[in-house]
């Protein structure tokens, strides 16, 4: 399959630009990766959290109020478990545990990441392409003031109340690329990538940081069009503009150019931070802005044109 455009993505915020792209590309021009560095072992089930909002919010599926997780969702099984002693500080809801069950039992069976996100994706409905980032286990590892933390112990556990002095992400050294973006990246036919707004240390540099994959961004004709999740210094959602702080950087969407700027080629910021345009075209990045906060379909949608019209489409 020869794809057109790759979209890098995280959780909730890349999900949202992932689900106004699918809607103005057809199935076959449009690969979406997802980050699998949050990834972890629950209950003996395998735990995919980034690539199931993408799955979810793709299918037209997802909880619409807090972003992950399904529509209408019930939670019996984990009130049954914490009535039993059990660990519920990782809610898993009952319609969605069918989702980590039958990954699971597949993985046990052979099969890799990128068959049964592509059987689950199918069954519910979703036309467009969705791969991990690598088959690989890379796990997220948060550096912080109390020690290192597992990515879903700082993020839910924690809350993200730690303050964080770096990150780091181990297996990745071994980790190859899904083949599925190695060949993307190799086409001719691809006509952009697209770094969706998502947390750019705990979403992206997990992506960036599998063996390969800056190489492959180095050597391609495309466009590398990032969109920053800073928005008039606040994140819309998550820690990233916490993290920024904590780590000594500008929060702001010249502090995310500045981070990601030796993989990027443009950028696009929210209407709120134009004055920072300037200063972000003197890293010799070009920049553009464009209403960046997507609460409708239609926010989702007019991002994705701008986005890809900035790209040269």
């Amino acid at each position: 399959m020869s794809f057109k455009w790759i979209a890098l993505s995280g959780g909730v915020g890349g999900a949202k630009l992932a689900l106004g792209l699918a809607h103005e590309l057809d199935p076959g021009d449009l690969l979406v990766v997802a980050n699998t560095g949050d990834d972890f072992d629950h209950l003996g089930l395998r735990i995919c959290p980034d690539l199931d909002t993408l799955m979810y919010t793709l299918a037209g599926c997802s909880n619409s109020t807090q972003g992950w997780g399904l529509e209408g969702e019930t939670w019996a099984c984990m009130e049954a478990l914490g009535r039993l002693g059990g660990e519920t500080w990782f809610r898993l809801g009952d319609r969605d545990l069918a989702t980590h069950l039958y990954r699971s039992d597949r993985l046990r069976h052979g099969a890799t990441l990128s068959q049964v996100t592509h059987e689950l994706s199918s069954v519910l409905g979703v036309r467009h392409h969705i791969v991990p980032m690598s088959e690989a286990r890379v796990a997220t590892v948060v550096i912080t003031d109390e020690g290192e933390l597992s990515f879903q112990d700082y993020f839910v556990a924690r809350q993200c109340a730690p303050r964080v002095r770096g990150v780091r992400f181990e297996g990745a050294e071994n980790a190859h690329m899904c083949e599925t973006l190695r060949l993307a990246l190799e086409d001719d036919a691809l006509r952009g990538v697209i770094i969706c707004p998502s947390n750019p240390f705990l979403s992206v540099e997990p992506i960036l940081a599998i063996p390969g994959v800056r190489e492959a961004l180095a050597t391609i004709k495309a466009p590398i069009v990032a969109v920053s999740p800073i928005v008039g210094g606040q994140a819309i959602k998550g820690p990233t503009a916490k993290m920024m702080r904590e780590l000594g950087m500008d929060v702001s969407p010249l502090g995310v150019t500045e981070f990601l700027r030796t993989t990027i080629d443009r950028i696009v910021i929210d209407l709120a931070d134009s004055s920072l345009l300037p200063s972000i075209r003197n890293l010799g990045i070009e920049a553009t802005s464009a209403p960046t906060v997507m609460r409708s379909l239609d926010d989702k949608r007019s991002l994705a044109r701008a986005v890809l019209e900035f790209s040269g489409a």
